[in-house]
């Protein structure tokens, strides 16, 4: 009977035992995370192979899993900058960047999991200046934005490429300029564009006097044309045909008397 209770306790320490290291041995990596393995005791952080998927995961008690978001993330981030003639603007911007998830290992081994403050914050906030600097208020309020949006991109990835981050877009979705140059330039824009109407205005009257010009004179020259082709013969031989198609109409009864004053003879008819 008291070999019993001898046995018993260290069953129960073992069981204890397995139960605390099945639990420090598994790990679950949800649904757009990977994980990263780290070896005290073989090497440290594992980079020569891929990093833990989804699901449960095994791993020795005394090593240690560092979990990464994998999926596309968003960096929002308002910026002060200075465009090129050093006024102050008002940047903000959406950031779409995730880890690259066949390099997290060496992501974690030579950044870290502040890798969005260590590098990805500093570069876009970098390269948003670069770029604003480069140009004037008046092309930041009205054209250049996706121009801006480009450059910023372009040059944020050149940096964070070899960084094991993957930069998908930045997008620009507001710049603010201060009031009284947003006044400003409204006015100037407002006034350009009342300059151009006008414009329009004189080029179509203009137009439209050329059109008349043009007109009248092609019919001066027509007139002129037929006058000059008319003759007192043509005349003649124009009235010789009038009469004698009127001669031949059934009602009408014709009757030649002399002539007049132009030679062409004097008709008279009834019914």
């Amino acid at each position: 009977m008291d070999r019993l209770p001898k046995i018993g306790i260290p069953v129960i320490i073992g069981v204890i035992i397995v139960i605390v290291l099945i639990a420090k041995s598994a790990v679950t990596i949800d649904s757009g995370e990977a994980g990263v393995l780290y070896k005290p005791f073989g090497g440290g952080v594992v980079t020569d192979e891929p990093p833990l998927g989804e699901g449960f995961q095994i791993v020795a008690p005394w090593n240690k899993v560092y979990i990464y978001e994998v999926r596309r993330q968003e960096l929002k981030e308002i910026m002060n900058v200075l465009s090129s003639n050093g006024l102050d603007i008002k940047l903000e911007a959406s950031v779409w960047y995730k880890p690259q998830a066949e390099n997290l290992g060496k992501l974690h081994q030579e950044i870290g999991e502040d890798y969005l403050n260590r590098i990805l914050l500093p570069t876009i906030r970098s390269a948003a200046r670069s770029v604003v600097g480069r140009y004037t208020p008046e092309q930041l309020y009205s054209s250049k934005r996706d121009a801006i949006q480009a450059e910023i991109y372009d040059e944020t990835k050149k940096i964070v490429k070899d960084q094991y981050i993957v930069l998908d877009e930045v997008l620009v979705r507001d710049v603010t300029l201060p009031a009284t140059i947003k006044q400003a330039i409204e006015r100037k824009l407002r006034q350009e564009q009342e300059s151009l109407e006008y414009e329009f205005r004189l080029i179509s009257a203009q137009k439209e006097a050329e059109r008349q010009v043009i007109e009248a004179q092609g019919k001066a020259d027509a007139n002129k044309i037929l006058s000059q082709s008319l003759n007192d013969q043509i005349l003649k031989d124009k009235g010789i045909e009038a009469t004698l198609k009127l001669s031949e109409s059934n009602n009408s009864k014709v009757i030649v008397i002399g002539s007049g004053d132009s030679g062409l003879p004097i008709i008279l008819g009834n019914n």
